[in-house]
Formats: C-alpha cells, structure tokens, sequence
C-alpha cells in the first residue's frame, strides 16, 4: 500500500496522538522531547514528570516549520518522525560520544526518532518517513541530514522490539543512501546523507 508523509500541523494533532496509541494519552510520555532537552542525568524524584504530550502540542502549534511528519496508509496516521536543523537539538548536539564522530556543520539536519502504529511495522512506513525527512530537510535549507539508528544485526538479542529501534535501523538508513560516518558503540552507528 501507498505511503503518504504531511507535515505535522495543528490541524493533524489527532492524527499523531492516533500514532503513538496507547501511550497517546500519557502526557509524561516522551512525545520526542529527549533531544530537545541537554545530555543530563535522571531527573529527581521530587521534580513532577514533565508534560510531554503538551510540549510537542504548542510546538506543532507555533512551528513556522514544521517539527516533523507523519504517515498514513490507507489514509489512518500509521506513523511519525521528527526532523530538523541538528543545532536545534540540544541532546545531539551536547552528546559527548556524538560530539566525536561529528563535525561542526550548520547546515545539517538530523532525524531523531521514529513511531510506527504496531500494524503498520515492517511495511515501509519507517523507510518512507525517512525519505521525506531528507526531502523535507533538503526543502528548507539543510545541506546534509544526519541519524543516529540501530544496527540490528549487530545485537546480540535474537528479536528487537520496536521501543528499541525508535531511531531507526541501519538498514534502513543504508538503503534510503545513507553512510557510516562513525560509531558510537558498537551497535549505534551515525549515518549522513548530503543533500
């Protein structure tokens, strides 16, 4: 079946609470907040969890661009990524093992993570949401695109579930023309693509 990838809107904002199901109500949910926030140790148990959910609601709201895509197969939201400038988040940018393998360059874009509606899995929609970031970045100025995904093949685990892949594969970064610029360790591979 066809994929088809929008940008996240205020109009969509049901759309991508459908994405993340069960956890769509859950406001202390990550809702791609983790890179926006410094590289920092666990939070104290007297800090209340933070709402997630309305964070990413008021900056879809605000956006002049938007903070990422999602997917719909058949026309039902199957799945979502964020994407943007890599200056634009603080835990990549601020991440000692990355800060390793990447270079200064402020035109590069990166893709934090994935969320893909369980049904939809191992169908494509992680692959086409990938390919539209890259067109998405290169649409608005970025100059590379950039992600930090697993590689499955790599794990020493005989299955992989999906919570554990939410920045994607290696193999799927491979195929959409993606390089190994570096490692992290030895399963988290950084891709790059110029654009």
């Amino acid at each position: 079946m066809p994929v088809q990838v929008r940008p996240a809107t205020a109009d969509r904002w049901r759309d991508l609470v459908e994405v993340f199901g069960r956890r769509g109500e859950d406001p202390s949910w990550c809702w791609c907040q983790r890179f926006l926030r410094p590289a920092a140790g666990a939070a104290s148990a007297q800090e209340p969890a933070p709402d997630n959910r309305c964070a990413l609601r008021r900056e879809i709201a605000q956006a002049t661009v938007s903070p990422g895509l999602i997917a719909y197969v058949s026309g039902q939201p199957a799945g979502w990524t964020r994407v943007g400038p890599r200056s634009g988040f603080p835990g990549v940018s601020g991440n000692r093992a990355l800060a390793k393998v990447l270079t200064e360059d402020p035109g590069a874009w990166w893709v934090t993570c994935f969320a893909v509606d369980s049904p939809h899995r191992r169908s494509g929609v992680g692959s086409a949401l990938l390919k539209a970031a890259v067109e998405f970045a290169r649409e608005h100025g970025a100059t590379a695109v950039e992600g930090h995904p697993v590689d499955v093949a790599a794990l020493s685990a005989a299955s992989v579930s999906g919570s554990a892949i939410y920045t994607g594969t290696m193999a799927m970064f491979c195929a959409a023309g993606f390089s190994e610029i570096g490692r992290t360790y030895p399963t988290r591979p950084v891709m790059r693509l110029l654009v």
